[in-house]
């Protein structure tokens, strides 16, 4: 119908009035049609990381129940200490799974992850920490919009690219200024594990200070305070929670790196606490022995055992993380 042969304004309302419900019912469609499509997404990414673990979980089961498995490698054999060399240099804790009698101790193993990401927090935080401060206090907004992307494109660099300078130019810097024994050791692949995990702390924690009132600051520089001591003293202690969740989740994915530290740790599985000799991680373990491993021996399931061990702990800290910034967004709003 055309409008210009209406007769009355009423029928022109009434003809609008149509092609108005008709634009709301499509838009509605498209509304629901796209929620339903997020909504299979995210089930079916849950999905998927749910049967992921189903099957690591799967594959490590023999070591609960299956007698040829526990006969080498049993809980008492995994963490337990073991009787293992000679009686003058005796061996509690092994990790030698190839030789005529396996030995199967993960404690060099926990040992080697924890001391790389230890020095990959002591490294990255202060610096993803200063920079997230100056980034979201003090920077004016060009600097801001340049700097913020620039860091943030650092998690864009492979792994194996940070993995091989670690191995050929920054094992050979740390050795010559600490005069070390080793060039590979747990301080070159913390060093450069570090480097992985700087925009990860860095973004969580410049969202947590940003989303800090505006009020607070007025009100404390209202007061004569100066623009440091306000971020010190006001801003930074309100967003704790969400600093310190940006910790758990570069704590989480240091775990979890792999290239890094087979490259540059030495892959060695001693039980020392130097942070100077050579380590072995677990992920490295899983990633150096799972493709020659015969299927479904001792070895093959303690490596899945690994596997889920792993894939536990990352997924605690996971939700350790989410838990805090959950809290900084209910300590900024008051709900």
């Amino acid at each position: 119908m055309n409008i210009r042969n209406l007769s009355a304004p009423s029928d022109i309302i009434a003809v609008e009035s149509k092609s108005l419900t008709s634009r709301l019912r499509g838009a509605h469609l498209k509304d629901f049609l796209f929620g339903k499509l997020i909504l299979l997404t995210a089930v079916l990414c849950i999905s998927i990381i749910f049967l992921i673990f189903i099957y690591v979980g799967r594959e490590a089961l023999p070591i609960f129940y299956d007698p040829l498995t526990q006969k080498e490698a049993s809980l008492g054999n995994l963490f337990a200490r073991q009787i293992y060399g000679t009686e003058d240099i005796p061996l509690a804790y092994v990790w030698q799974p190839v030789s005529e009698v396996p030995k199967y101790s993960v404690v060099p193993l926990f040992l080697g992850t924890l001391k790389v990401t230890i020095i990959a927090l002591l490294f990255a935080a202060p610096l993803a920490i200063a920079a997230a401060i100056y980034t979201a206090e003090f920077a004016s907004p060009r600097v801001r919009e340049l700097i913020k992307p620039v860091i943030e494109l650092l998690a864009g660099i492979p792994s194996v690219v940070l993995g091989f300078l670690a191995l050929l130019v920054l094992a050979t810097w740390i050795q010559n200024l600490f005069a070390l024994d080793y060039r590979l050791n747990a301080i070159n692949a913390g060093v450069a594990l570090g480097l992985a995990i700087i925009p990860i702390i860095y973004t969580v924690s410049e969202d947590a200070l940003t989303a800090v009132p505006r009020s607070y600051r007025e009100a404390s520089l209202a007061l004569g305070v100066s623009p440091w001591k306000t971020a010190t003293s006001v801003v930074i202690p309100a967003a704790i929670p969400g600093i310190f969740a940006a910790l758990v989740l570069g704590f989480g994915r240091a775990m979890g790196e792999t290239m890094i530290v087979l490259m540059a740790s030495g892959n060695a599985a001693v039980t020392s606490f130097k942070f100077t000799d050579s380590v072995r991680t677990i992920s490295a373990t899983i990633a150096a022995e799972l493709g020659e491993v015969v299927f479904h021996s001792p070895h093959y399931h303690v490596l899945f055992f690994l596997g889920t061990l792993l894939f536990v702990i990352t997924f605690l800290l996971n939700m350790m993380g989410e838990y805090f910034v959950g809290q900084l967004k209910r300590r900024l709003t008051g709900t």
